[in-house]
């Protein structure tokens, strides 16, 4: 198949691209520096240099290919992640980056479309399951992901099949957020962010590129992307600090995170995911069950 991919070469990205060319697909990815595109071409993947916004250079851009996969983002810095402000450049990147990514493809005739998406817009479900049919939330730091969830629906309302990855928060190599909570960790602190009883749901960043593949020969819809075991965030805070070793003497910021509501609400509440859909209608399993498998394989690369 040929497929093109934006974000080839984020944190999810990185791993997808090279796993798509290993399956045997022709991938085209989108490069706007020298540095991604030879990422790209090391990969296997060729490498094209085009603005996400430019509707008409990205319709030329995607014409002959099967399948577009959506996985552009720019996540702020850790330490910036609390203020507004900082995750405005993302948000554009969702809302209207998707709308052009739609817009080309269906004046290109893109048959199917994979949109990137994140459980955090669940609404807290305490200690239940959360399918995909469960109630989502508009809070403010969300209103991107609903925006390219919105842009993925019309391209299905076309006719074209549509498939929308809610990811669970995503860890591993690639991942400069997960490296410093085990740089913290390492220091006897612990990430928890929230309660010590709610739930966290994870993935692992090899484990979502293997669903980005497996979704590209499931029907469309929309599917959770998290591992098999949601740990508490308490859990989570001990399988961080297994991984390298150490006891958790602090967690943070633990319940005083409440305090920042909606600027960190997409961390501190309770979220006990399913991948039950996903496992139901592919092959896909995750290779780590929880993060605790996850980050004892990433802290001994």
């Amino acid at each position: 198949m040929r497929i093109f991919i934006t974000g080839g070469t984020g944190a999810i990205g990185g791993h997808a691209v090279p796993a798509l060319v290993r399956a045997g697909h022709s991938v085209t990815g989108l490069a706007r520096s020298d540095t991604a595109a030879d990422d790209l071409r090391r990969h296997g993947a060729t490498p094209v240099d085009v603005s996400i916004f430019d509707r008409d250079r990205l319709a030329s851009a995607f014409a002959g290919h099967e399948a577009v996969i959506n996985l552009a983002t720019a996540l702020p810095p850790s330490r910036a992640a609390i203020r507004r402000s900082a995750w405005a450049p993302c948000e554009r990147l969702r809302s209207e980056g998707s709308a052009a990514v739609v817009d080309a493809a269906l004046a290109a005739g893109v048959r199917h479309l994979l949109q990137e998406s994140v459980v955090m817009i669940y609404a807290d479900g305490a200690d239940g399951w959360l399918d995909e049919d469960a109630r989502v939330d508009r809070y403010p730091m969300a209103l991107g992901n609903h925006a390219a969830e919105a842009s993925a629906r019309r391209f299905a309302e076309t006719g074209g099949t549509a498939t929308i990855l809610r990811f669970g928060l995503f860890y591993g190599p690639g991942s400069a957020q997960t490296e410093e909570i085990l740089a913290v960790a390492r220091r006897h602190i612990g990430f928890m962010p929230g309660r010590p009883s709610a739930y966290l749901s994870s993935i692992h960043l090899a484990d979502a590129a293997g669903a980005v593949l497996a979704c590209l020969d499931a029907p469309g819809g929309v599917y959770n992307v998290v591992d098999d075991e949601p740990l508490t965030k308490a859990g989570y805070a001990k399988a961080c600090a297994d991984a390298v070793a150490t006891r958790p003497w602090l967690r943070l910021p633990g319940t005083l995170g409440l305090l920042l509501g909606d600027r960190l609400t997409s961390l501190t509440r309770s979220l006990r995911v399913s991948n039950g859909r996903l496992r139901l209608v592919t092959e896909w399993r995750p290779r780590y069950p929880s993060a605790r498998e996850g980050y004892l394989a990433m802290a001994g690369d």
